[in-house]
């Protein structure tokens, strides 16, 4: 229940936090766009099961994978993509903690 508290709570609490702190002059557009990056996860619904929750997420699907987060971090240099990168890096940091949970337990 904890990894689902923090899990969650990293998804939805942590983007606006940056977003205020770094961006506070646009932190709702910055917010908004980061949360969209959610929609990362929809490449979830190419595993079967489509969710498992002792699986990483991590290098298992496809937009998940070490390729894609480089491409996520060089996004960060481009000013027009930057929100979508760091939502996108702050979303694969969420999961990789999972990863890190169960590989603990």
């Amino acid at each position: 229940m904890l990894q689902f508290v923090v899990h969650y709570s990293l998804h939805l609490i942590l983007p606006g936090i940056i977003a205020y702190v770094f961006f506070r002059s646009q932190w709702k557009k910055a917010y908004l766009i980061m949360l969209a990056t959610m929609l990362v996860d929809l490449d979830h619904l190419l595993a079967s099961p489509i969710f498992d929750p002792n699986r990483c997420s991590i290098n298992y699907h496809p937009l998940h994978t070490h390729v894609a987060i480089v491409l996520y971090v060089l996004l960060l240099f481009l000013k027009k993509f930057r929100f979508i990168s760091i939502g996108l890096i702050l979303h694969m940091f969420t999961d990789s903690l999972d990863c890190y949970w169960m590989s603990s337990s």
